[in-house]
């Protein structure tokens, strides 16, 4: 069997030496002609993943049309790229099985990965990928457990065939649920670096979590979820890894900012354009958000550090 990544990035090589490790042909497609070659010269991402040897049997190319031979294709773009990509390219991906692996809600239509995937290829066979798992552990072959969410008529066969070594999948057909866990845990991941940057404490960032996954919980259910969803792998357990360790590009984003740094404009974190997308996405709806809206704010310099923290702490008292 061969397994197509879309991405080289550090999430999307770790996923690509996880299946390349259980002796799996993978293609790892790269838009950078130098990272490609460096990858098949030395089995090494130097950049993304530094240190990490991947197997003989990832083959990098730059050639999409190559990569798009695979009736499987792993999607490892950021979330504001990839319907643009998929549009551009929809006759390659015709009838295939696109699994997104991204995070976060799409800025210019407010809409999760699985619709973003199913407007851009109506002809494929969507599925998504998420859960907690840092591309470092996954591609030195740490184990994690991830979700898989898709149609129940695809799920035990792309379970089998996704699932590897140090990967193990548990199955939903929740695809809403799936997705909005994976982005909105991000926005959480940012209030909570916030916090421990502006050394608030471990007592404010367990509030933050605790009331950000309400937050969560409340917005999938609005928008058609199953709000137990998220309190599995796709959800609650990553949010708890996301929340505490500053390998999240979105926690330590969040830790700068409470330092009073500029966070480094170079790395990707999904967690600032999604915060924007659900901020206006709850406004529309007339859902309260108010962690959401508040790191919407923050991101943006709307607010400062300060007025965030009083603007949360002043909101009227209620029931739990």
């Amino acid at each position: 069997m061969t397994i197509s990544v879309i991405g080289a990035g550090a999430f999307g090589t770790a996923l690509a030496q996880s299946h390349a490790a259980d002796g799996h042909e993978v293609i790892l497609w790269a838009r950078s002609e130098q990272t490609v070659n460096a990858i098949n010269a030395t089995h090494e991402n130097t950049s993304r993943l530094p240190g990490i040897r991947l197997s003989e049997t990832l083959k990098a190319t730059t050639s999409l049309e190559e990569a798009a031979r695979s009736d499987k294709i792993l999607l490892c773009l950021p979330m504001q790229k990839l319907g643009a990509f998929l549009r551009e390219n929809e006759t390659l991906f015709d009838k295939k099985t696109l699994i997104g692996c991204c995070k976060g809600v799409e800025l210019e239509s407010l809409s999760g990965t699985s619709t973003v995937l199913k407007n851009a290829v109506p002809s494929a066979i969507p599925a998504i990928l998420t859960g907690p798992g840092f591309a470092r552990d996954i591609a030195n072959g740490l184990p994690t457990a991830m979700t898989l969410a898709c149609d129940h008529k695809y799920a035990s066969a792309l379970q089998s065939e996704l699932s590897t070594s140090v990967v193990r999948l548990y199955l939903t057909d929740d695809m809403i649920g799936a997705e909005l866990g994976g982005a909105l845990k991000n926005v959480v991941a940012i209030a909570c670096g916030a916090v421990m940057g502006a050394q608030l404490g471990e007592s404010a960032r367990a509030a933050i979590m605790t009331r950000g996954f309400s937050e969560m919980q409340r917005l999938a259910a609005h928008l058609g979820a199953r709000p137990e969803t998220l309190t599995g792998l796709s959800g609650f357990g990553d949010l708890t890894l996301t929340c505490t360790s500053d390998q999240s590009r979105n926690y330590k984003y969040g830790l700068d900012l409470g330092a009073g740094k500029i966070p480094d404009p170079k790395i990707t974190t999904e967690g600032v354009a999604t915060a924007r997308a659900v901020a206006h996405l709850a406004k529309n709806a007339g859902i309260d958000l108010p962690l959401t809206q508040t790191v919407a704010a923050l991101t943006l310099g709307n607010i400062t550090l300060a007025e965030a923290a009083e603007g949360l702490l002043s909101r009227p008292l209620r029931k739990e």
